[in-house]
């Protein structure tokens, strides 16, 4: 009997953490809690004002006032990013050969579809600014000696130069393993520029630039990590499109890596590939499909469709809108209007736009129609007569048309329903007959 009494005392508090657990294991949300709830006025106004600040900084650089000022869209979401350590960047076995060479991101392109997107393209586009010309450009301008120079160097100590430029010839061997001490110190150093300089990023084999993508956005405040996207990261994407058509697969995991920090991808890749004007259909659905794989937080991507709505028309633009538009977010009233005087700036447009346009405009009907305003119903409507495709068109019409149905039907379901909250009364000697086994 003593020796059940223990066991009994030993299993009790056994019982009772059980018994606590299954008090404490949450529940499964109800019905109503399910349902998509409006943005809030306060996250609208942020998204606001950070996208204000962001257009003011992207205008100071366009000027040349202070072109080393780049912030973040904002500092919330990315707090915990900017203070996260380093990654295990030594476990790397690098991409095997097959899935490097059949891996790679190919997709089908029309190419009647793009021939007609090379029209909205700009013909005086500006030349794409690498590392190299940036920093080649600042050694001129300090010392008008080195202009002769096919790569003229800073003028730093001679170790730390042949030490670099070793580092360099070895990332253009990279296929596995550890990365150098001294490589991963860039990203702590002041002159971290002129030290990626020294290693030449534009030899990088696909998996070193992978390797530093990681080091770099782990490690790197948003500032720099967008300065790296811009300057080395996206020149090396362009050029791997347009030379082999399709994306190596490293870089295309490079790609992934760097939505690690989404305002620096934001601002250091989608804008600068948006502003450019030379941005091709097969570089729009490679850069898209990380877009539309990675979940993006709401601010910086509500940001960002404010910003790309407001840009210059380039044809492939309407891609990144439809995808960011295809992510269903609750987007606040300003990025909405923002998007409706982009369709409309096109109403008097006499070219015939492409297909992925009329696709945009209606995955924004489909989306966002019970948000839009009347008059922003009845210039769409307009929009579409002047502005026709002969399968899309009709889609957005009927779209369209339900949605005023809908509204003007007071027996829908968007009206509201009176609830009745009266308990029901029960009268406990009114029970009915059960007929017994007997009878």
């Amino acid at each position: 009997m003593a020796k059940k009494r223990s066991r009994q005392q030993h299993q009790q508090p056994f019982l009772a953490d059980e018994s606590t657990a299954s008090k404490k294991r949450p529940r499964s949300p109800k019905q109503h809690q399910k349902e998509e709830k409006l943005i809030s006025s306060g996250m609208s106004s942020k998204i606001l004002k950070e996208a204000l600040i962001q257009q003011k900084e992207i205008q100071d650089e366009a000027e040349g006032q202070n072109p080393n000022s780049f912030s973040a869209i904002t500092e919330e979401p990315n707090a915990a990013l900017d203070d996260a350590g380093e990654e295990d960047i030594d476990a790397f076995d690098g991409f095997s050969e097959t899935l490097s060479q059949y891996g790679a991101y190919e997709e089908e392109i029309d190419e009647d579809e793009e021939r007609l997107l090379e029209a909205f393209m700009s013909k005086d586009a500006k030349p794409q600014f690498t590392l190299a010309d940036l920093i080649i450009k600042k050694i001129k301008e300090k010392d008008a000696e080195v202009s002769s120079e096919a790569r003229p160097l800073p003028k730093l100590d001679t170790k730390i130069i042949d030490l670099y430029k070793g580092v360099g010839e070895w990332l253009s061997k990279y296929t596995s393993g550890k990365m150098p001490k001294a490589f991963k110190h860039i990203a702590t150093m002041e002159l971290w520029e002129d030290m990626l300089y020294l290693t030449e990023p534009e030899k990088w084999s696909p998996n070193a630039m992978y390797q530093a993508t990681r080091i770099f956005s782990s490690n790197m405040g948003v500032k720099k990590a967008q300065r790296f996207y811009k300057l080395v990261l996206l020149p090396r994407i362009r050029e791997d499109i347009r030379k082999n058509k399709r994306l190596h697969f490293a870089l295309y995991q490079s790609l992934k890596k760097s939505l690690y920090k989404p305002a620096a991808f934001f601002k250091g890749i989608l804008f600068p590939l948006c502003e450019s004007g030379t941005c091709t259909l097969r570089e729009a659905v490679i850069i898209g499909s990380i877009i539309q794989k990675v979940s993006i937080p709401l601010l910086h991507s509500s940001a960002a469709l404010l910003k790309i709505a407001e840009m210059e028309y380039c044809g492939t633009t309407s891609y990144f809108i439809k995808l960011l538009l295809e992510k269903k977010y609750a987007l606040p009233y300003r990025v909405l209007d923002a998007v409706v005087a982009h369709f409309m700036r096109f109403l008097d447009d006499t070219r015939t736009m492409p297909v992925i346009w009329h696709q945009t405009l209606l995955a924004f009907v489909q989306r966002y129609k019970n948000g839009l305003k009347e008059q922003d119903k009845d210039n769409l409507e307009r929009l579409i007569q002047y502005q026709y495709h002969h399968l899309v068109t009709r889609e957005i019409r009927r779209e369209l048309k339900a949605c005023r149905e809908k509204e003007s039907d007071p027996m829908s379901l968007t009206s509201p329903v009176a609830i009745i909250n009266k308990t029901i009364e029960e009268d406990r000697f009114d029970i009915p007959e059960v007929p017994m086994e007997e009878d």
